[in-house]
């Protein structure tokens, strides 16, 4: 068990070494102004005379809450040749109306109806089908309701494309939250390939599972999303943003993420309810089924959660242990009569005893007395008349006469 601890403590610090090299390799949008004289936007090519034709192509149904501010900070964009197009799939809680409040008649804006669902497709993809086969723009920027863009994000999303030679980029959005529970998740989505996903050799790998995108803001070139199929090409697939990535790469197209931190804002889910179903639905359809998805998530807490409860464990199995030897050390010096630690290890030389140990070897008042009372009653020793303290100690030796000096030879009667 201890071999599998190390072997998975290995790992984790070797993939944290992974996720930091990656985070300095992420791709990031070039600054749309200068920034302290360094960098700008790239020049446009030669041959364009005028911006990207960009089409902004805004899946809805049932988005009123929150649909209006997404609008409003698109049509505010600046530096590209906007088409914005915002297809309501049959949303009964006014929708469309908040969109066209919002727009107040601004020509960039075409509302469509969505077509009915046809067998074989999911409710996204057949809506983004819908949208692309109407946009006219040369980049197609995919954007859901719950996206809030700054200025300048789609040029300098187009500039990313251009610079870097993507046919398709998805800058992950800074997520919002307002709950613990989101808290605690979400920085888990983009933890997940900025530490499993090796993020160049994933940009030019023809590999399909060297894949990851957010379908929450995704760009791409018109005529390589046609050569890849389109959401045609997915239409069954539930995490339809990864699988449109994937078909990139299998039409030997170069797709990757980025850092969109400073170009949108996003707020997944509001909740745990919601949190719960959207990642139960997107991790399962990821990982191909439940089964996979345990067994990744099983994998996550053998190199994340096992080898800390297992030094927590050691650390207070260790304690109790520690105190145990203690106090076998005390009972030892007890019995020991109070010799020194140094007495239990032979061919050492005896440790003096402490202070407190040589004041306890001293005899008290009563042990110094107990020999000057067994004078008193030694054999023909009789009280003196007038001697204060008769048959005390001190009378006998005031009969005996006085004691000799030290080192004198004692007679019997002494």
């Amino acid at each position: 068990m201890s071999r599998l601890v190390d072997v998975a403590s290995l790992a984790a610090v070797a993939l944290a070494a992974h996720t930091a090299v990656n985070a300095r390799l992420l791709r990031r949008p070039p600054p749309a102004t200068p920034a302290h004289g360094r960098g700008t936007l790239p020049a446009q090519p030669a041959r364009r005379v005028r911006p990207a034709r960009v089409s902004v192509l805004v899946p809805a149904r049932d988005e009123a809450h929150r649909i209006g501010p997404c609008v409003a900070a698109l049509l505010a964009s600046r530096g590209v040749d906007l088409e914005l197009l915002v297809l309501d799939d049959g949303s009964t809680d006014g929708t469309a109306w908040v969109v066209r409040s919002v727009a107040a008649g601004d020509p960039r804006l075409r509302m469509l109806p969505g077509a009915s669902l046809p067998p074989g497709w999911l409710g996204k993809p057949h809506a983004c089908a819908q949208l692309a086969a109407a946009a006219t723009g040369t980049v197609l920027v995919f954007v859901d309701a719950d996206v809030v863009v700054a200025p300048d994000a789609l040029a300098r999303t187009v500039a990313l494309l251009d610079a870097a030679g993507l046919a398709l980029v998805s800058p992950y959005p800074r997520q919002l939250t307002g709950s613990l529970a989101e808290r605690l998740v979400q920085p888990l989505l983009q933890w997940s390939w900025l530490t499993f996903l090796p993020l160049r050799l994933a940009e030019t790998s023809p590999r399909a599972s060297l894949a990851a995108a957010n379908g929450r803001l995704l760009a791409c070139h018109a005529d390589a999303y046609r050569a890849a199929g389109g959401h045609t090409g997915v239409r069954q697939e539930v995490v339809e943003d990864v699988a449109l990535a994937r078909a990139f790469k299998r039409a030997g197209l170069r797709a990757t993420v980025a850092d969109g931190t400073d170009l949108a804002t996003c707020r997944m889910y509001d909740g745990w309810s919601e949190l719960r179903d959207g990642y139960t639905k997107s991790l399962w359809a990821a990982f191909g089924s439940p089964a996979g998805a345990a067994s990744v998530v099983a994998l996550l807490v053998a190199l994340y959660v096992v080898p800390p409860l297992a030094t927590v464990g050691a650390l207070a199995r260790r304690r109790p242990a520690a105190r145990a030897a203690g106090a076998g050390l005390a009972r030892r010096d007890d019995r020991a009569g109070g010799r020194g630690a140094t007495d239990r290890w032979p061919g050492r030389r005896r440790r003096r005893p402490s202070g407190l140990r040589r004041a306890a070897r001293r005899p008290d008042a009563a042990q110094r007395a107990a020999p000057a009372r067994r004078t008193a009653h030694v054999e023909g020793a009789r009280p003196l008349p007038g001697v204060r303290g008769a048959g005390s100690a001190s009378s006998v030796r005031a009969a005996a006469g006085p004691r000799p000096p030290r080192g004198w030879p004692r007679s019997a009667t002494t």
